[in-house]
């Protein structure tokens, strides 16, 4: 028969989702989804939905600026993974300049203070349950 949790919040249902695509035994997957319930009770989801919901009124502002930040951070990430193509067209005939080039690149993210990558993280993995609770729901 198996454990009915929907209706406790979006935490409950995306995580419940999960366990039901990842646990086949139903004995396993109402164990699970019980522990969930527990982790609610004690107040652990409540940080976590308070994210959500600031992700999910972000990416539904009207103000471009808002809406758009982080896929466009992403197109930069892409930006960088395709201009290693011409670094190894560079390595391969003048390969001091390319190890300088990467050396110095390499000093200049290393300069980034631990708790921006932490805070970056922390975002895009907000978006990333955002955007996959949208998509489970059919919102676009």
């Amino acid at each position: 028969m198996g454990l009915d949790v929907t209706g406790l919040g979006s935490v409950f249902d995306f995580g419940s989702k999960i366990i039901d695509k990842i646990l086949p035994d139903v004995a396993q997957r109402d164990a699970a989804k019980l522990e969930l319930i527990k982790q609610s009770q004690a107040g652990e989801f409540k940080e976590l939905d308070a994210r959500m919901s600031a992700i999910m009124a972000e990416a539904q502002s009207a103000d471009p600026w808002t809406s758009r930040a982080r896929p466009s951070f992403l197109y930069v990430v892409y930006l960088l993974l395709l201009w290693s193509i011409p670094m190894g067209a560079l390595y391969a005939f003048r390969p001091d300049v390319a190890a300088n080039f990467t050396t110095g690149f390499k000093d200049w993210l290393g300069a980034i203070p631990e708790p921006i990558l932490a805070l970056f993280g922390t975002v895009m993995t907000g978006y990333v349950l955002g955007r996959s609770y949208e998509k489970t729901k059919g919102v676009k």
